[in-house]
């Protein structure tokens, strides 16, 4: 038998050291086993009834999954693992590979809820659509945000998409809702288009610049817990500035191509 020790300073006697043996008596430990002193783990952790060597590493200034990624492909190619032996790699990216799984259901649910309640709503496919582009258009102004802070899309950006997507769309369902309303009073649509965009610019800019300054102090911060707190502010910043300038710019110029002819149809038969 081979027993492998730690070095220190009582390794030494442990040859010597006193054995009981069949029949009574004493026998040394150098008699029965082959001792010798050499380099071992300090401590032995394991997992599921496995022995397991825990080698951990910070990332900064990158994407946890790129580097992740990267390791991965560097392991494979120049680690040749023992029979018995396996990687797994754990600890926040463990946890970011499960939030990821449920994000790419949560997400699609989502859009999916929105555009279904809009359709009810406006009863109106081209309408919700109209009002769900505004969902894709803040979509950019998030990514093109993380760019210019040079920060990669991650869990909390995601997260924070999904924030700025109500947001977003509740702002255009505000000014939508508003030129429904002028159909009845108005024939010229391009007048209502105008009507809608400048009765409903306060409480748009209002809801929006709201949002944004709440969410600027987490998106400047630099404490504890802002590699979380900076990329899901910095995603609604962004995005609200160019939904907002959807919602009061593009939507009014859409909007006669989507309801004038038939608008004008509907007075012309009434008459």
């Amino acid at each position: 038998m081979r027993l492998l020790l730690a070095g220190s300073h009582e390794a030494a006697d442990l040859p010597e050291l006193s054995l009981p043996v069949r029949g009574g008596g004493v026998s040394a430990l150098a008699r029965v086993a082959e001792v010798e002193v050499g380099d071992a783990p300090a401590l032995v952790n394991r997992r599921q009834g496995q022995r397991r060597l825990v080698v951990g590493f910070n990332v900064r200034g990158a994407d946890l999954g790129s580097v992740v990624r990267d390791a991965q492909v560097a392991a494979a190619r120049t680690t040749t693992l023992p029979r018995g032996y396996r990687i797994e790699w754990g600890g926040q990216y463990e946890s970011l590979t499960a939030a990821t799984k449920r994000l790419a259901l949560i997400i699609p649910f989502v859009l999916v809820l929105v555009l279904g309640v809009l359709l009810v709503t406006f009863g109106k496919l081209r309408m919700a659509l109209s009002v769900f582009l505004v969902v894709p258009v803040a979509a950019v102004g998030g990514v093109l945000t993380l760019a210019l802070r040079a920060m990669p899309i991650s869990l909390p950006a995601a997260i924070g998409f999904i924030a700025l997507t109500g947001i977003a769309v509740m702002n255009g369902v505000v000014w939508m809702a508003r030129a429904r309303e002028l159909e009845n009073e108005l024939d010229d649509v391009a007048e209502i288009a105008r009507r809608a965009a400048l009765e409903r610019a306060r409480p748009v800019l209002m809801t929006a610049l709201v949002a944004a300054l709440g969410f600027l102090p987490m998106m400047l911060s630099n404490g504890i817990g802002a590699e979380v707190q900076r990329p899901l502010a910095t995603v609604v910043v962004g995005g609200l500035f160019t939904s907002t300038l959807l919602t009061l710019f593009v939507l009014p110029v859409l909007y006669p191509w989507l309801r004038g002819q038939r608008l004008k149809r509907a007075r012309g038969d009434a008459v």
